[in-house]
C-alpha cells in the first residue's frame, strides 16, 4: 500500500485551542519535509473513509470527552479495519478515562488518583474522605479534559456544593481528588517523551488565584529541565505503561522532593513543540523511525 498518512484532529471550535501553535500543521509540516503523503482529518467525520490511510497519527482529537460514546465507537471501528494507529487504540482507549490513575496508584506509584463518584450514585462525604486525605477537594469529570465542569471547593463549604455535584453525577461518572497546593504555588510540570525517549520538559503556572494551570485560563509554560529524579520518575511511569507509544505526555507535581504523577497523556496531549528546541527535531526522529524504518 502507498503511504498515506491521516493526521487525526478534531472540529475546532475555539474551545481547547485558543492562544496555541497549530501542532497539526507543524505536524504536516514534519510530514511534508519527509515526503510522506497525508491529511489532516476530524475523528468525527462520519464521511472519512480510514482505510485508505497506510496509518493514523492521533493527534488533536481535542473534543472526544465532549462526545465519548461515539469516541467510543470510533475506536472500534478502526480498529476492525486493522490501519495501524499511533498511539496504539488499546493504549487510548484505557487513558480516555481517569480511572486509569487508580490502576497506576494501585502498582505503586506516588498519583494523585482520587475517588470514584459513579454516575447516579449520591455522593457521601465520609466515604470521599476515608480516600482523599484533604481539606479541600477537586471535583471533575472521569473523562474529561480542559478543566471543564471542574469544582474545587472546601471542605468547609462542601454543603453548598452538595446539590451542584450530586446534579453532576446523575449525568456522569466524576472523580474526587485531593486539592495539590504546590500546582497553585509552584505548578504543574508536564515532561514530553517520543518513542520512550525524554524529549523537553515545562513547568505550567496558573495564573493569579486560579488553579487550573490550561493557557486559555491564564496560565504561563516556560520550559524547564527536570532533575534526575523527577525524570526518573517520569521514565518509569512512560516505560511501564506506555512502552510502545510514540509520544507520552507526563503531568506531574512535586510534593517535599517526590514526583506525583497528575496525568499521564497519551490520547491527544498537546507538545509545547514551540517552546524547546530540541522539540521538533526530536519529534522528527520519532517519526522517521516509526513511518520510514
Amino acid at each position: 500500500m502507498t503511504q498515506h498518512v491521516a493526521i487525526v484532529s478534531y472540529v475546532s471550535t475555539g474551545a481547547y485551542d485558543a492562544n496555541t501553535i497549530d501542532e497539526d500543521k507543524l505536524l504536516s509540516g514534519l510530514l511534508t519535509e519527509m515526503g510522506i503523503s497525508h491529511e489532516i482529518q476530524p475523528w468525527s467525520d462520519p464521511k472519512v473513509d480510514w482505510s485508505r490511510f497506510s496509518h493514523l497519527l492521533i493527534k488533536s482529537t481535542w473534543d472526544y470527552f465532549d462526545y465519548y460514546p461515539q469516541f467510543l465507537e470510533w475506536i472500534a471501528t478502526v480498529k476492525k479495519l486493522g490501519v495501524p494507529v499511533l498511539n496504539e487504540l488499546d493504549t487510548i482507549q484505557w487513558n480516555s478515562s481517569k480511572k486509569y490513575l487508580l490502576e497506576i496508584e494501585s502498582k505503586g506509584f506516588p498519583t494523585i488518583a482520587g475517588f470514584i463518584l459513579e454516575k447516579g450514585s449520591k455522593p457521601n462525604l465520609q466515604e470521599i474522605l476515608a480516600k482523599v486525605d484533604s481539606e479541600v477537594l477537586v471535583v471533575k469529570p472521569l473523562v474529561s479534559g480542559g478543566a471543564k465542569n471542574t469544582l474545587k471547593i472546601p471542605l468547609k463549604e462542601w454543603s453548598s456544593f452538595e446539590e451542584k455535584v450530586s446534579k453532576l453525577v446523575q449525568e456522569e461518572d466524576f472523580l474526587v481528588q485531593p486539592f495539590v497546593p504546590e500546582v497553585a504555588e509552584v505548578g504543574e510540570y508536564s515532561l514530553i517523551f517520543f518513542n520512550g525517549q525524554f524529549s523537553h520538559a515545562v513547568l505550567k503556572t496558573p495564573a493569579k488565584a486560579d488553579f487550573r494551570v490550561q493557557h486559555y485560563f491564564g496560565g504561563t509554560i516556560q520550559e524547564i529541565f527536570p532533575k534526575p529524579e523527577m525524570l526518573d520518575s517520569a521514565q518509569k511511569l512512560i516505560e511501564e505503561f506506555a512502552p510502545n507509544s510514540l509520544y507520552g505526555r507526563v503531568d506531574g507535581v512535586d510534593i517535599d522532593g517526590v514526583f506525583h504523577l497528575m496525568e499521564l497523556e497519551l490520547i491527544e496531549p498537546y507538545l509545547f513543540l514551540g517552546l524547546s528546541e530540541k522539540a521538533i527535531p526530536n519529534y522528527k526522529n520519532a517519526l522517521r523511525k516509526r513511518l520510514l524504518g
